[in-house]
């Protein structure tokens, strides 16, 4: 019997520390750790402007209301991704409009995207899935031509390159997470990025309850606002966990190249794709199931392997297939065949930063064994 973990964070003495120390201090919100982290992200990331939030959800929410996208716009986006990549729209009363995925990449189609372009439609939502970058330089010209809002969701993507630029700069605005499964945590968090000045400062106003960004009352409120701060513990731990950042991606690479080594020859599964303009940073390890093993059999795979206490699980549910989405839309089976048929395939397997060789191969040799029996 084992005992492996689908995730868990990547916590030293020097994050310890670091919250400690905050602790100590008579300033435990809107000090020079929240200010800090945001300078550093924006650095790393390659962005002007960093916002920092408490969830990536938060964050999304404040660009939806940065530019401006309200009731009866339409936001193209994709129903494969967690749910707030949707739910951010609808905060607005707006309208997700959803687009197929890419087979390989698991993202967006871009092909498919202007065939849902109306007059109402005000930007492309797109996701780095999996930290697996979207086709951001086809995302950029179909938004350029329809004069449309870019916002990337790379809230898995930390750290993850395309074509020579890092995720989370190639829209208008974007997002990072920080829920202790992603590549660095904050416990809970989020960082918007932006180069747009106007969008960050709306945001920063926004998430402070809509107070002035300079010079302004503490009970003075000129917009409407949020509670959506990150406090100085969580921005503590977020500034010593990103100065470990390249230490970081390494192990989780290393990992996911274990992985590759082992699984590739094994038979009922594909490994992970990666384009070949792309560097991800690897969010989680995903393995893609043959139909033969579709839907109840990959459950059962789950099931099996938590039996023998290794913890797997399915990656995503289609939003449009979730119970809200289609009491509210109508939606149905077939809608978008490719993320429905993924989502049935999918099987995230144990991953994290000190995931051991010999839990690796603890993991393969089961899995192994489980798909054969089946």
């Amino acid at each position: 019997m084992h005992n492996i973990q689908l995730s868990k964070p990547d916590i030293t003495q020097k994050e310890i520390k670091a919250v400690s120390d905050v602790l100590k201090t008579s300033t435990l919100s809107l000090g020079k750790k929240y200010i800090e982290f945001q300078n550093t992200m924006a650095d790393f990331t390659g962005v002007k402007y960093a916002v920092a939030t408490n969830s990536g959800t938060s964050g999304l929410h404040l660009i939806m209301k940065a530019l401006g996208i309200g009731a009866g716009d339409e936001v193209i986006t994709t129903p494969f991704s967690f749910i707030a990549s949707a739910n951010c729209i609808l905060y607005e009363g707006a309208k997700p409009v959803f687009v197929d995925i890419d087979k390989n990449t698991l993202n967006i189609d871009v092909s498919k995207i202007e065939n849902k372009i109306t007059k109402k439609t005000k930007a492309i939502l797109a996701v780095d899935v999996f930290s697996h970058p979207a086709d951001w330089d086809a995302l950029k010209k179909i938004a350029k031509k329809h004069k449309l809002f870019l916002i990337e969701d790379s809230a898995e993507a930390l750290g993850s390159i395309y074509k020579g630029k890092k995720c989370g700069s190639f829209g208008d605005a974007g997002v990072f997470a920080f829920y202790p499964n992603k590549q660095i945590t904050t416990g809970e968090g989020g960082m918007v990025l932006t180069n747009n000045k106007k969008i960050a400062d709306l945001c920063k106003s926004m998430a402070n309850q809509g107070r002035k960004i300079e010079n302004g009352k503490w009970l003075e409120h000129v917009r409407l606002g949020y509670n959506y701060r990150l406090d100085e513990m969580s921005s503590a731990l977020g500034i010593e966990q990103l100065k470990r950042i390249h230490e970081i991606l390494k192990k989780r690479e290393k990992v996911a190249n274990l992985y590759n080594k082992k699984l590739k020859d094994i038979k009922g599964f594909q490994i992970p794709y990666v384009d070949k303009n792309s560097k991800i940073s690897w969010f989680v390890y995903v393995v893609k199931l043959d139909n033969s093993f579709f839907g109840s059999k990959r459950d059962k795979i789950i099931k099996e392997m938590a039996k023998r206490g290794i913890q797997c699980s399915n990656y995503f549910q289609p939003i449009h297939l979730q119970p809200f989405y289609k009491k509210e839309f109508s939606y149905k089976q077939g809608d978008f065949p490719i993320a429905e048929n993924t989502s049935q395939r999918t099987l995230a397997l144990p991953f994290f930063n000190d995931l051991e060789e010999e839990q690796i191969d603890a993991v393969v040799k089961n899995l192994k064994e489980i798909i054969n029996d089946i």
